[in-house]
């Protein structure tokens, strides 16, 4: 059994097999998943997993180089706030884009990770970094 938080295979197979600047979308409920990507749908119930959880299991063995947030899931906070399910976790600053862009961009990632989080815009792009 792996050591490591992270024990959803497909998901850890698919950040073993990214390379440098290769994205990983971690969307919530009702992001439209794009035809290219390769879907994990770890949606069980509204709000499980939550989008925080995943992403917190993703971070534990992803290098992240960048990241990507629409605007519209910063829009009803204080300026320079970032929502609650991803503040603190990053190590990045992530560039805020629409959301229509977000799903624009989607459709080049490796994959997308569907959440059963239910909370609007709660969606980001990963970019993967190298560990060297």
């Amino acid at each position: 059994m792996k050591r490591s938080p992270l024990l959803h295979a497909e998901l850890s197979h698919v950040i073993a097999s990214m390379g440098h600047g290769d994205m990983l979308v971690i969307g919530d409920a009702g992001l439209p998943i794009p035809d290219g990507p390769r879907r994990i749908d770890l949606a069980v119930a509204r709000g499980v997993p939550g989008i925080s959880d995943v992403l917190k299991a993703v971070l534990s063995e992803m290098q992240v180089e960048s990241a990507l947030i629409a605007r519209e899931a910063l829009e009803p906070l204080p300026a320079g706030t970032l929502p609650a399910w991803c503040e603190g976790q990053l190590g990045v600053v992530p560039q805020v884009i629409s959301h229509e862009e977000l799903k624009r961009v989607s459709a080049r990632a490796k994959a997308v990770v569907r959440t059963g989080e239910c909370t609007p815009y709660a969606n980001i792009i990963l970019v993967a970094g190298v560990a060297f």
